[in-house]
């Protein structure tokens, strides 16, 4: 298994990647060109969202079923792909009859708290030896604000608890999940990225309020997201430009078979 954390002690690792052009290569990689579909392969597609990945994966001949709990976004993907199959599931319960060559993830697996039941989801619609791969938001991702929001929080009486919507596991609490699940790892990344946020810091907390300020009123949430705001400036501005410190997870992994060798 390769295995790199994405720091500087991961790299100086000889078991790991080893060299930092390797390891910078692997980053800039995009995840499909990990997943390399081919024709005629059945592919599950979880979390498909807008369906721009799913339509990606047939046009290299393979045969994608795009799922996402989200009716807004799979309406969508059908408008713009008509041709695809692609519907509304819930990949915590999602079931197939017939089992899939691989299944395929992106920037969705952080948005699904129960890690438990979307593993075995994909563990049982893989084949023997089916291959998973998936990219998604990791320990760490956004750190200084979930930090910020959490001590103003705290500072005008609320509790953190039940507001973070998101899973952000490290990378051995998500490579021992899919062990635990037959399914064994072989590549496995964690690393960071700073991203340039050109709508800034004010319009992502107020997307998020839903959730971070949902029982707090207006008023009270303007001078809470001032005071994060100011927290965070020094940390995530850079040149007037807002650059959040975000981190990944990339994995691949095979589902394990008796008959395989």
């Amino acid at each position: 298994m390769v295995m790199n954390n994405g720091n500087a002690s991961g790299l100086r690792n000889e078991s790991m990647i080893g060299k930092t052009s390797a390891v910078a290569t692997l980053q800039e990689t995009h995840i499909l060109s990990l997943l390399q579909p081919s024709p005629g392969e059945r592919i599950l597609d979880v979390g498909c969202g807008n369906g721009n990945l799913t339509a990606q994966i047939a046009a290299a001949g393979a045969l994608p079923t795009g799922i996402d709990l989200s009716e807004e976004m799979i309406r969508q993907a059908q408008d713009q792909y008509p041709d695809l199959n692609i519907q509304v599931g819930d990949a915590c319960h999602y079931r197939t009859d017939e089992p899939f060559d691989a299944v395929f993830s992106h920037a969705a697996l952080h948005w699904i708290q129960d890690s438990s039941a979307v593993i075995q989801t994909i563990q049982l619609a893989l084949k023997e030896g089916g291959r998973f791969v998936a990219e998604f938001a990791g320990s760490g991702n956004i750190a200084t604000l979930t930090g910020a929001i959490r001590e103003e929080l705290h500072a005008h009486g609320y509790g953190w608890e039940a507001r973070n919507p998101w899973y952000h596991p490290t990378i051995g609490e998500f490579a021992s999940l899919l062990e635990h699940n037959g399914l064994r790892v072989t590549l496995a990344q964690h690393f960071d990225q700073r991203p340039h946020l050109k709508p800034g810091i004010r319009k992502w907390l107020n997307s998020f309020a839903v959730y971070f300020f949902k029982d707090i009123a207006p008023a009270e949430q303007e001078v809470m997201m001032d005071a994060i705001e100011k927290k965070v400036q020094s940390r995530l501005m850079r040149d007037g430009q807002w650059f959040p410190d975000t981190s990944r997870l990339r994995v691949v992994a095979v589902k394990e078979g008796r008959n395989l060798l």
